[in-house]
């Protein structure tokens, strides 16, 4: 007979148990070394009976059958007034669950609110009706629950709610609206305690900058550039030690946002350049990403300037070396590079025992400690150990090069050995590229060709840069006639990658094809012009070439309006300057160039203009160190013949 019975469907189980149980009685747990002798005497807890009567169960189980028969109306019915009459959040929830997989958003919000007017102090059930609400698209009715989410927030973990609203809105089509509501949303927190009433309770100002930082990013999200920046502000000035404003002013920083964002581009470079040299009190990390978002605007040295500082309060910041590692190496400072690097390499092995050892002590102490084991392990999560990984394979990367710049070709090798390249193609085709330059420089070119050409494609990213490296190779060895076959095929497929066409443009000038040249730049400006690149490559041909000077300096104006600060664009304005014949103010120009990037074309011109001036000692000086940061530099090389200046 007992095959006969009825079972209930898999689904209904979950919903009668949450009667069954009483809302605060959890499942019994396994038990612990000791805990069975403590359960013998241990009194008995008192006997909670369920709310579950007859009808109570009835309703449930026809409700579930309804939701396994795909009648969602009446599933969603009756078990919203099952959770109406017992006040069960669980039930509210499967209402809403039922709801929603039904696609009835306004159904699934009236139970959320339902929930929240029986449980009003139910963070869970306000999450539910904000979720809703942002996935219907209504953004209007969002403040409300946001509010109320605050409100059920403990103080101290409102800093990291703050933080973490603009990701609700990243979803939401129209962003200006999702940054004026959470704005509203916020408003209490937006407030400068200075400003209220003194019958006002003042608010904590790390949840003020925060809330500015919040919003901030949000403008930012709805390209509201002097939104961002104010906010940016606003949050410094409440609070000045909080690192979340500095991190809206450093986004600012970023060379990927449009061009119509370099007024505030400037400004907050220079709220964080007074921020940074007038306190002390900001942490090593924090430094570390402003020097970080220096490199990415090539201000190189104000980034080492700021790993200076770091290093000073904190030797031991493993990323910190790397970071001025790789800018030693692109300054070609050779031996200071190599100490850096090795640095880093030693940290991180160091750390790494490290965290080996506090695993082995926690795994000693299992059989005495089992409860209390998780809170004091160090987790070890895969994001980390990626990173951690990439970072490794970068110094190992610098450190190959400087061994091939040395021509110690062996040296080279057995630093790209130790980079595991397996699974991973990006780190297989870096690897690769830099092994394809050892054989190109054992005059092994077709060798190294066929390394690139071997690598896989199997991804449009891949594609490209398999493609870049290819071009960077040909380009390295001044193949310049394969290198522009290449690029014209390429640009014939991509006509509108401005990147190729910029590169293919550049080829043409090393070919003597000056006016393809200028007709592919001119192509770029017409179809992309923000592309600040073409505006300062054709300026600089023209003062180069000592010919139609105000055009050269209007359109290396532009680009430098684009990329204010830029060393090699302020290079190009220098160089129109002294041809123009105002041989001080290319002086002035040049030094500040070379300061900011000590590079051997910079280098060159400075020398140039040092030499016209009569002080030749001070040139040979600058080109002395040019030779030393690249003794093969075209522009450099032939400045000193042109000028009939031997080894200076």
């Amino acid at each position: 007979m007992s095959a006969l019975r009825p079972r209930l469907p898999a689904l209904i189980l979950p919903a009668l148990l949450a009667l069954l149980l009483p809302p605060t009685q959890a499942a019994p747990a396994t038990p612990t070394k000791g805990a069975t002798a403590a359960a013998d005497i241990a009194t008995p807890a008192p006997v909670e009976n369920s709310v579950l009567n007859g009808e109570l169960f009835y309703q449930l189980l026809l409700g579930e059958l309804s939701a396994q028969q795909g009648e969602t109306g009446a599933a969603y019915s009756l078990l919203l007034n099952a959770a109406r009459k017992t006040n069960d959040g669980r039930l509210y929830m499967r209402a809403i669950d039922i709801a929603l997989r039904a696609r009835a958003g306004d159904s699934a919000l009236q139970a959320a609110r339902d929930w929240t007017k029986a449980q009003p102090e139910s963070a869970e059930a306000n999450r539910y009706v904000l979720q809703i609400l942002l996935g219907l698209n209504r953004l209007d009715d969002t403040v409300g629950p946001l509010q109320r989410a605050l409100a059920l927030t403990a103080p101290a973990e409102r800093p990291l709610l703050i933080a973490t609203l603009p990701l609700y809105f990243s979803r939401s089509s129209d962003k200006a609206m999702a940054a004026s509501v959470l704005e509203q949303a916020l408003q209490a927190q937006l407030l400068d305690p200075a400003r209220l009433p003194a019958q006002v309770m003042p608010i904590d100002k790390t949840t003020g900058a925060a809330a500015w930082s919040a919003v901030g990013r949000m403008r930012l999200a709805a390209d509201n550039p002097a939104g961002v920046l104010e906010a940016a502000r606003r949050g410094v000035a409440l609070d000045p030690r909080a690192p979340e404003p500095l991190l809206l002013a450093m986004a600012l920083l970023s060379p990927q946002l449009p061009a119509r964002y370099a007024a505030q581009r400037e400004e907050a470079g220079e709220l964080l350049t007074r921020h940074f040299a007038t306190t002390s009190s900001a942490t090593p990390n924090l430094r570390l990403y402003y020097a970080r978002a220096l490199v990415d605007i090539q201000r190189y040295a104000e980034a080492q300037a700021q790993l200076k500082i770091i290093l000073q309060a904190q030797p031991d910041l493993a990323d910190a070396w790397l970071l001025q590692g790789m800018l030693e190496l692109q300054d070609k400072r050779l031996a200071n590079a190599e100490k850096s690097l090795t640095r880093f390499l030693a940290l991180i092995e160091t750390q790494r025992k490290q965290a080996m050892g506090s695993t082995s002590a926690d795994e000693e102490d299992d059989d005495e400690a089992d409860a209390a084991q998780d809170g004091g392990q160090i987790i070890h999560s895969q994001d980390g150990q990626q990173a951690i990984h990439r970072a490794v394979a970068q110094a190992c990367l610098g450190l190959a090069q400087i061994a091939e710049q040395r021509k110690d070709y062996k040296g080279a090798e057995a630093w790209l050995a130790r980079i595991d390249t397996s699974g991973n193609a990006a780190e297989q085709l870096r690897v690769q590229r830099q092994r394809a330059s050892l054989l190109a420089r054992q005059n092994r070119m077709d060798d190294a060709l066929a390394l690139i050409r071997d690598l896989p494609d199997n991804t449009s990213e891949q594609a490209r840069e398999k493609f870049y490296a290819e071009l960077q190779l040909l380009r390295d060895n001044k193949r310049y006639a394969q290198a522009y076959a290449l690029l014209e095929e390429a640009t014939l497929r991509n006509p509108q990658d401005y990147d190729l066409l910029y590169e293919q443009s550049m080829i043409a000038e090393k070919l003597g094809r000056a006016e393809e040249m200028e007709r592919l730049l001119r192509k770029i400006m017409a179809e992309k012009p923000d592309y600040h690149h073409a505006y300062n490559a054709l300026g600089y041909f023209f003062a180069d070439r000592n010919m139609r000077l105000a055009e050269a300096r209007t359109l290396i104006q532009k680009a430098l309006d684009a990329a204010p600060g830029d060393p090699f664009i302020t290079d190009s304005l220098a160089w129109v300057t002294f041809r123009e014949g105002n041989k001080e103010e290319a002086l002035r120009l040049l030094k500040q160039a070379y300061t900011d990037r000590p590079d051997a074309e910079i280098a060159a011109h400075l020398g140039e203009v040092l030499w016209s001036l009569g002080q030749r000692d001070d040139a040979r000086k600058i080109w002395r160190e040019g030779l030393e940061l690249n003794a093969s530099n075209e522009t450099l090389l032939e400045t000193l013949r042109r000028l009939g200046v031997n080894k200076p």
